[in-house]
């Protein structure tokens, strides 16, 4: 078993023992297992030999970002915390857009899939915007902005390297961004975090077996 396969199970573990604490509320399994199963994904990046190369570093400081998210967004709240958290993922997301930027793409596939992005984007919004509170407002427009500019990028990068897991990871983690708003803004509960919670470890995975090339 390779070194990545070693980290993705890791984190794979970690992941079911952070569900475990978000089925039961226990704050003190979420911070156990959170963060162990996000030191798991930059790891697997290491173990992929990313930090080798300017994509590779670049990816690895996308899922450190990620991972300052992750902490900040520990705490159960709308407040301070989870707009520093908002921000480490936006940072995050702008990582992965310069990554992809770095690696290669083709303007033609970006504005391609820029179109359904973007009315995705605009019915994001107004589904969230009458839960958001006003402090958020801005914060979360420039998110949905971020994210689905990444999106795109990742396709544009697909269309010019020919490596699919770019727009599968950042598929994986725009889905998982949406389920993180369900949750602190619609009150999605644990059936939203069944599956939003492995969607976002999932896509770090995938970053990270990109980083590799």
């Amino acid at each position: 078993m390779s070194g990545y396969h070693i980290a993705a199970a890791v984190c794979a573990v970690c992941t079911v023992g952070l569900l475990w604490g978000e089925r039961r509320h226990d704050q003190r399994l979420k911070w156990l297992f959170k963060p162990l199963a996000s030191a798991a994904f930059i790891s697997a990046a290491f173990m992929v030999d990313a930090h080798h190369h300017a994509f590779g570093i670049t990816v690895i400081v996308g899922l450190s970002l990620s991972a300052l998210g992750d902490i900040l967004l520990i705490p159960r709240s709308t407040g301070l915390p989870f707009l520093a958290g908002l921000g480490a993922f936006l940072l995050g997301h702008v990582a992965y857009s310069v990554a992809f930027a770095v690696r290669g793409v083709d303007l033609g596939a970006v504005a391609i899939a820029a179109a359904p992005l973007i009315v995705f984007g605009v019915v994001v919004h107004r589904w969230l915007s009458p839960d958001v509170p006003r402090l958020l407002q801005a914060p979360v427009v420039a998110y949905i902005v971020v994210i689905c500019s990444m999106a795109a990028l990742s396709v544009g990068t697909y269309a010019a390297a020919g490596d699919i897991r770019e727009p599968i990871a950042a598929t994986l983690f725009v889905a998982s961004d949406i389920s993180v708003g369900v949750d602190r803004f619609k009150n999605g509960g644990f059936r939203n975090r069944l599956w939003g919670v492995p969607l976002y470890f999932g896509a770090q995975l995938v970053f990270a077996a990109a980083a590799g090339v």
